[in-house]
């Protein structure tokens, strides 16, 4: 049964421990080994980990790893990718093949504006605060440089500031709707900085123009970023598909129904734009960047039209197949993990440093080619063919297979279906 505690963050680490395995699980050294593990032997390093956030107790591992030959505006890039997931980074890595020979990926950023908001509500007269605002908007600027300066210094600031009327949808609710270009930050604080300084300034100066008061909700920026576009897409002759036993054509064909399927069915489109987020969220995470933020965002623009739908799209034109992406991606190079975490810091020094803009093209193409290649086993051998084949590793450390038993039951399933039973019967027919 769990306990309640108090001062619990005032605790060293070794004594969080302590209490946790006292009062969770019945003083069960074998749990305080398992977090302990887990420490790294680098004291300096360990401490840098401990405090990235509160009441840490040790370090949960994510495999890292990297998809080579990715060919994108011409350029080659082998792409870092941490995640758990059993056949992501091979699928990319044979995504990044087959297109190397035919002609790469494309990409270019469409837009990088993000956006925060303060919500406030308002009784008074519309004419009165939109008076009040055109009034004031000048100084809304003005009051935010001293956080603004150095971020225009390097060309990037406040783009505007618009006054959104929302009471049709809740009673005397307005907005504050801020535009902002963070360059290669991604700008959470800064956004944030601002709004609130908008939002001080803003109460102020209505206590003594408005003649009903302004009540400040709350001041945040929006992780939906529709303006902070990037596109990636493959295109080739139908013929140039041709790949084994596979006819182009007759795959072409079903390529495009698979992604008109998941255009038009929700309960087929969710899953599909899991399989993108597979490839997107593995090098948002590994670049040290806010993956559920991208998350979020990604999602909210699936459904921007009123349903959920594919982010990505498919035709056929004149003989030339094409796939393609628009998402909203709002990621950062400096900043954050960035410049701390020394996996994250390899991560941008193998793909040579890139700006946030190029970072937007790197992550968009990893998801494109996650999703290419999951369309292509779907329409072709079938998802699980491949999938169950890099899962069989997983599968046998569950067993605690020996090298080899490893070894063997490998080469069994070269030639042979893999399923959880399959592998079963397998390790059992080894041991007798």
């Amino acid at each position: 049964m769990a306990a309640l505690v108090s001062g619990f963050s005032k605790l060293s680490k070794t004594e969080k421990i302590d209490w946790l395995v006292t009062h969770h699980f019945s003083k069960n050294d074998s749990i305080k080994q398992a977090l302990k593990q887990y420490w790294n032997s680098d004291e300096k390093l360990q401490q840098l980990h401990d405090e990235f956030i509160e009441n840490t107790l040790t370090n949960f591992y994510l495999p890292f790893g990297v998809a080579p030959n990715f060919v994108i505006n011409d350029k080659i890039y082998t792409i870092p990718m941490a995640i758990e997931e059993s056949s992501v980074v091979a699928a990319a890595s044979k995504a990044a093949k087959f297109w190397q020979t035919r002609g790469g990926f494309k990409t270019k950023v469409i837009s990088t504006t993000k956006i925060g908001q303060v919500h406030f509500m308002y009784k008074g007269k519309k004419e009165a605060l939109t008076s009040f605002f055109d009034e004031i908007k000048s100084k809304l600027i003005t009051d935010a440089k001293p956080i603004t300066k150095n971020m225009e210094k390097r060309g990037g600031g406040i783009l505007d500031i618009q006054l959104i009327d929302k009471t049709t949808d809740l009673d005397n609710y307005y907005q504050l709707h801020a535009t902002f270009e963070t360059l290669d930050a991604m700008g959470a604080n800064f956004i944030n900085s601002c709004l609130e300084q908008f939002a001080k300034t803003f109460k102020t100066e209505a206590e003594t123009q408005l003649a009903e008061p302004v009540e400040i909700v709350m001041s945040i920026l929006s992780n939906y970023v529709p303006e902070c576009l990037v596109r990636a897409e493959v295109s080739c002759k139908v013929e140039d598909l041709s790949e084994k036993d596979i006819d182009p054509n007759t795959f072409a064909e079903k390529f495009v129904q698979a992604v008109k399927i998941a255009e038009i069915e929700p309960y087929r489109a969710v899953t599909h734009n899991k399989g993108i987020m597979n490839g997107i969220d593995a090098v948002v995470l590994a670049t040290g960047n806010d993956f559920r933020a991208v998350e979020a965002g990604v999602h909210a623009y699936a459904s921007k039209d009123g349903r959920y739908s594919s982010l990505t799209h498919a035709k056929v034109e004149n003989g030339v197949f094409t796939f393609w992406m628009e998402i909203p991606l709002a990621l950062g190079t400096v900043g954050g993990l960035t410049s701390l975490h020394p996996l994250v810091k390899l991560a941008l020094n193998l793909l040579d440093h890139p700006t946030a803009k190029q970072l937007m093209q790197i992550v968009a193409v990893a998801g494109l080619a996650q999703n290419f290649a999951a369309l292509r086993s779907l329409t072709t051998t079938g998802i699980q063919e491949g999938h169950m084949k890099m899962h069989l590793m997983n599968i046998l450390n569950q067993f605690e297979a020996t090298p080899q038993e490893k070894e063997t039951i490998i080469n069994h399933f070269k030639n042979n279906t893999v399923s959880h039973s399959a592998v079963v019967e397998q390790i059992e027919k080894l041991r007798g």
